[in-house]
């Protein structure tokens, strides 16, 4: 019998359960895991039991790699993506290390196997009208002020949400118009900050002393006085695009991915938007190069006389005229 995901839900054979038991019992007093994730080891490593019984293994030293490759291919057939498989190997992988060092296996034959590339999902962008026209609304009382101020710079600087909310009072240098950010790995960078974005600060300044103590360095203020938390920025964000109008749903990587895809829109400088946005490795960049040949592409469709639909009953692009 099966599970709706296709997970085997009888009992494992005795020679397999056995080992696995005394697996999960490490990992939850010697290796001190949590309950959950003991739960979801074991529940992968049994799949492959499973697996391997079928198949007419009778213990779990009979695996080898290429056994292992071909499990890997009934999983992804199976409909798991890349994440999900690589997940798996590595429970399977953690388990036979623990086998090797109780002396039940010779070696670990996950060690060389890989899990399929997982698609990298293109981020979501907002178009820079609707941009525009959620930053230029009005803000009615200090919190909104301070919301406007929050997603000016996050848009203004691709900031991300954990470098927004540990902004302190220093961190921006009104005169340079630049802010002094902590980015992952504890690595330090400054970005520039557009003029709006310093407009919408000077406004959450003359209202923030209304909100916290005087010796409060955080640069963003709770409803308490004191510093605003990242998820208090999500809902704050959410509720700004339900008031203020927006036709999707916002959050604060939303404008961080915006302000990367605008900005390399404009300059075509892939460097230059790798050091905004802090990233350590250009590769990561360069997902929004995709996003800026799709919207080229969106506009050669709708443009390019040779690209036009010819009628209702032929949808495909004329490409090779």
């Amino acid at each position: 019998m099966k599970t709706s995901a296709g997970q085997p839900t009888a009992a494992l054979p005795a020679e397999f359960d056995s080992a696995l038991e005394r697996f999960i019992e490490h990992l939850a007093s010697e290796r001190r895991q949590a309950r959950e994730t003991c739960r979801h080891y074991q529940r992968d490593v049994a799949r492959l039991g499973h697996y391997l019984a079928r198949n007419g293994h009778n213990d779990w030293s009979r695996l080898i790699s290429s056994d292992l490759r071909r499990y890997v291919a009934e999983l992804s057939r199976a409909g798991l993506g890349g994440r999900s498989i690589a997940r798996h190997l590595s429970a399977i992988r953690r388990f036979y290390d623990y086998l090797v060092r109780e002396r039940q296996v010779r070696d670990n034959p996950a060690l060389d196997v890989r899990a399929p590339k997982a698609k990298r999902r293109l981020p979501g962008v907002a178009d820079v009208d609707q941009m525009q026209h959620l930053l230029d609304a009005s803000a009615d009382d200090p919190l909104e002020v301070r919301d406007r101020a929050m997603f000016e710079l996050l848009y203004s600087s691709g900031l991300r949400l954990s470098e927004l909310v540990g902004l302190n009072l220093s961190s921006v240098d009104q005169q340079a118009g630049e802010v002094r950010v902590l980015g992952k790995g504890s690595k330090e960078r400054v970005v520039p900050v557009g003029r709006k974005a310093l407009m919408a600060l000077q406004d959450w300044l003359g209202v923030r002393q209304s909100l916290g103590p005087r010796d409060e360095f955080a640069l963003f203020l709770s409803r308490r006085g004191d510093r605003l938390s990242p998820r208090s920025v999500q809902l704050r964000l959410s509720r700004w695009g339900v008031i203020k109008g927006a036709d999707q749903r916002l959050y604060p990587h939303l404008l961080r991915h915006s302000f990367a895809s605008h900005l390399l829109e404009s300059s075509g400088d892939l460097r230059a938007v790798q050091e905004l946005l802090g990233h350590a490795d250009i590769a990561t960049t360069q997902i929004y190069t995709h996003l800026d040949f799709q919207h080229l592409a969106k506009v050669y469709d709708q443009s390019h006389p040779r690209a036009r639909r010819r009628s209702p009953g032929n949808t495909s692009r004329i490409a090779d005229e």
